[in-house]
């Protein structure tokens, strides 16, 4: 096969692989009230529908890196392409709560090896020199895809039902699975290397116990339950167990060399910087924009859609100037548009236009474009090739672990920041306040009537809400400011471009 086409068609069937899983992280949040209905479940028991999918995807993620040198990095990916697919049309055909949360589970198990392959694959398959508009491609899969979700996931869900959020996924599936065994022949892998159980062990229960703790914590009030308290500790401790392991095992889980490559150490504490802004903003406007200012569902996935255009747009032109430019003005100037948007945003209000939040959503989806396709390029870019996979599952690993604790952190101070501005603004509704006299206030707000008082209350908390929202947009802009300085940290070589190493071909071995 010509190299140039064998190129193409390893790309298109990674991109394939990339997107489905991508979608997948956020195309099944809008269904879940329409998978409530259908199997009579509780507001609890549907959540695991999420959060067993995440601790899946979370917890073997890490052994990407074991498997792909243990099996091939080609019978890999087309295993995890064959399980997921499976396991998405089982969640589809899913007749009780219990099903579709062991095929939830399948599901982030075979997912949680195709974005860290995929990405391992592409940079293997391009040269240096063309690693920026490789890894803009990969981008675009990996940060559209949640992006676009939940606008896919509700046109779905109204215009079929729910099952076709899953089923989607089957035709990407085949698509990927065809141009992975089309596109390469596989290599022998190592069968020598042994598996680190006990490590895995340790990782996997840390993994696991912080990946619920962040996701039970607001449902269960936090350091108030006696279950999150539980999860904490079980975290923390088998985390401390696994660092010791690690340090006194022959061949630990993961390579300690990772850690002495100073791009991949800060590239993973940036990564999991956008990955709480990027998906606590996703996760914080669609209730911003139905809740409090009655947008309908689609119509919420229609007005946040263009984020992802401004992504994209950005990542082309990343993908043209990463070459020639200092990566770290690059990363620079989309810190500062990520700024910018996150303040636009902490200054809306419940009447603010449409246009104003797709202009917003715009700058800022253009701003982590400009981010996350040259720091995903300078993190790997003086890594050893034989760690790229493994480092790779590591920087997919910190990415969940960020959105995880951005969405757990702003969700939380929502509900807190809602209950302390209800009560300032509370102080104002009184038949002393001037402005609501009879002929001030507004109609139907008598606050001498209990009709009156309770329309009150309404705009009361409705608006003690919104300010809790605005809180959160000015928390994220401050993180983001605070992660300006650690671009510095990053090696250039003397171009300005990321330092990399030899060319390789194309291929999926």
């Amino acid at each position: 096969m010509n190299p140039s086409l064998q190129r193409l068609i390893v790309t298109g069937s990674i991109m394939l692989a990339t997107i489905m899983q991508a979608l997948d992280s956020t195309i099944a949040n809008v269904a879940l009230p329409h998978m409530q209905g259908t199997f009579s479940a509780t507001q609890e028991q549907i959540s695991w529908v999420l959060t067993s999918y995440i601790v899946a995807a979370a917890v073997f993620t890490p052994t990407t890196g074991f498997l792909a040198s243990r099996f091939g990095r080609r019978n890999l990916l087309a295993a995890a392409v064959i399980g997921f697919t499976i396991a998405s049309m089982l969640c589809g055909a899913a007749t009780t709560i219990e099903e579709i949360v062991l095929f939830r589970l399948l599901q982030g198990m075979f997912g949680a090896a195709l974005v860290p392959l995929s990405q391992a694959i592409l940079l293997d398959t391009y040269p240096p020199e063309q690693h920026g508009s490789a890894m803009a491609v990969w981008g675009m899969g990996v940060m559209v895809g949640p992006i676009l979700g939940p606008a896919l996931g509700g046109w779905l869900t109204d215009a079929y039902n729910w099952r076709w959020v899953f089923y989607i996924n089957v035709p990407f599936g085949l698509l990927a699975l065809a141009g992975i065994f089309a596109a390469s022949s596989e290599s022998e892998g190592d069968r020598s290397r042994r598996f680190d159980w006990m490590g895995f062990a340790w990782l996997g229960i840390a993994i696991a116990s912080l990946q619920i703790m962040l996701d039970r914590g607001q449902v269960e009030d936090w350091f108030s339950s006696t279950e999150i308290i539980i999860e904490a500790g079980v975290a923390a401790l088998a985390f401390y167990l696994f660092i010791v392991h690690s340090m006194t095992t022959k061949n630990p889980f993961i390579t300690p060399r990772l850690f002495k490559d100073r791009n991949l150490v800060v590239g993973l504490v940036l990564i999991t910087m956008v990955g709480v802004i990027l998906f606590a903003t996703m996760a914080l406007l669609p209730p911003y924009l139905e809740t409090l200012m009655g947008y309908p569902v689609v119509t919420t996935g229609l007005v946040l859609a263009p984020r992802g255009l401004g992504t994209m747009i950005a990542m082309f032109i990343v993908g043209r100037i990463v070459n020639r430019i200092d990566i770290r003005l690059i990363m620079g100037f989309g810190f500062l548009l990520t700024i910018y948007s996150l303040w636009e945003m902490s200054t809306f209000n419940l009447y603010i236009s449409t246009t104003m939040i797709v202009t917003t959503g715009i700058i800022q989806g253009f701003g982590l474009g400009f981010i996350f396709v040259p720091l995903t390029t300078a993190t790997f870019a003086t890594l050893s090739p034989e760690l790229r996979t493994e480092g790779t599952s590591l920087y997919s690993l910190m990415r969940n672990i960020g959105s995880s604790v951005g969405i757990s952190i702003t969700q939380s101070l929502i509900s807190r920041y809602t209950q302390v501005n209800h009560e300032i603004l509370s102080r104002n509704v009184s038949e002393l306040n001037p402005l609501l006299r009879p002929g001030q206030a507004p109609p139907g707000w008598d606050v001498g009537t209990m009709q009156g008082l309770a329309l009150a209350e309404g705009e009361v908390t409705r608006q003690a809400a919104s300010i809790a929202y605005l809180n959160d947009f000015k928390l994220m802009m401050y993180m983001t400011i605070l992660a300006l300085p650690l671009l510095l940290l990053l090696r250039v070589n003397k171009t300005g471009a990321s330092q990399g190493g030899q060319p390789a071909a194309a291929h999926l071995d």
